[in-house]
């Protein structure tokens, strides 16, 4: 599998909490020297979210095999059916914003929360392993709503129902035909799948590089982005626990970067990742979030970025 250099360069095609897109200049900083020369053959990315590292790996360097994976059943489905069946999700996406765009914001409400409860009474479908109408529907009703809703949310509640209400874009760009080509040329070949990160284990060894975006850890006071799938809280049990298997990728030699929050934003003096990936290197990286809860705190916090190898 050779690099896309040739071709348009993809972008997540959903909003998502936790992109890296403005954090990837320093992420290239920080990748493995084989990344780039093509001496580490495969890449493995198990919290794929939006994908923005994933998509700058398959475009720029010539890895060979890529993996990604995600807990997020929806999210899932949607790659896939971009990969496999681009022209029928273009054309669902063309029926909605046919029906949508035209309207006025009291008659979009009307179709979007009408969309959200066929969304949210139709989750079955995705037990289904034939990529057939309903789970192009589905993936096409996924990017509908992302493009529509409040700040661009992906929430559901313990129910598993997605709740965000209807936003104001005056003209979000529901089917976006170009990126969404890009998108699915960029996925052809690489092995997609559903689950908790432990998954990917079998595809890693010691010519593997495996990035690492969980749920990032809350500061006090700020968003917490952990409700993006059902029953998907990520404690700081749950980060010992990926520390732990971190480690177990580390023994078998691959090559491994993590990101996520920076608790010495809010707390000076808490060592948590610190002391979690201690023999490790631990990087400070600059970044533009939200720092407070109500969004308008937003300026440069640090986050960190783990690697066990070096980079130069």
């Amino acid at each position: 599998m050779e690099a896309l250099q040739d071709m348009p360069a993809p972008r997540p095609f959903l909003k998502w909490a936790g992109g890296k897109r403005q954090l990837m200049p320093t992420i290239d900083e920080h990748l493995p020297p084989g990344v780039k020369d093509g001496t580490v053959m495969r890449y493995v990315e198990p919290f794929v979210g939006g994908g923005a590292v994933f998509f700058h790996i398959r475009t720029k360097y010539p890895v060979q095999e890529l993996h990604i994976s995600d807990f997020n059943p929806d999210l899932v489905n949607s790659y896939i059916v971009i990969r496999d069946e681009p022209d029928e999700l273009l054309d669902g996406l063309q029926e909605l914003a046919d029906e949508y765009l035209p309207l006025e914001h009291d008659e979009r409400s009307i179709v979007f929360y009408r969309v959200r409860d066929e969304y949210n009474s139709n989750r079955a479908c995705l037990e289904s392993d034939v990529i057939g109408e309903e789970r192009v529907r589905r993936a096409a009703q996924t990017i509908f709503l992302n493009r529509t809703c409040f700040n661009g949310l992906y929430r559901v509640n313990s129910k598993g129902d997605y709740n965000v209400p209807h936003g104001r874009y005056r003209n979000p760009p529901i089917r976006d035909e170009a990126n969404l080509r890009a998108v699915s040329n960029a996925l052809q070949g690489v092995g997609i799948s559903c689950g908790s990160y432990e998954i990917c284990e079998p595809y890693v060894d010691d010519s593997t590089f495996v990035y690492l975006d969980p749920p990032y850890r809350p500061l006090p006071n700020t968003p917490s982005f952990t409700d993006y799938a059902q029953k998907s809280t990520f404690g700081d049990d749950d980060q010992r626990t990926l520390a732990k298997f971190f480690s177990e990728l580390h023994i078998k030699g691959a090559f491994l970067m993590l990101s996520n929050s920076d608790p010495k934003n809010t707390d000076p003096d808490d060592d948590f990742f610190d002391d979690l990936y201690a023999g490790y290197n631990l990087f400070r990286v600059l970044a533009r979030r939200a720092i407070n809860s109500d969004g308008e705190g937003r300026g440069k916090i640090t986050e960190i970025l783990v690697t066990n190898f070096n980079a130069d």
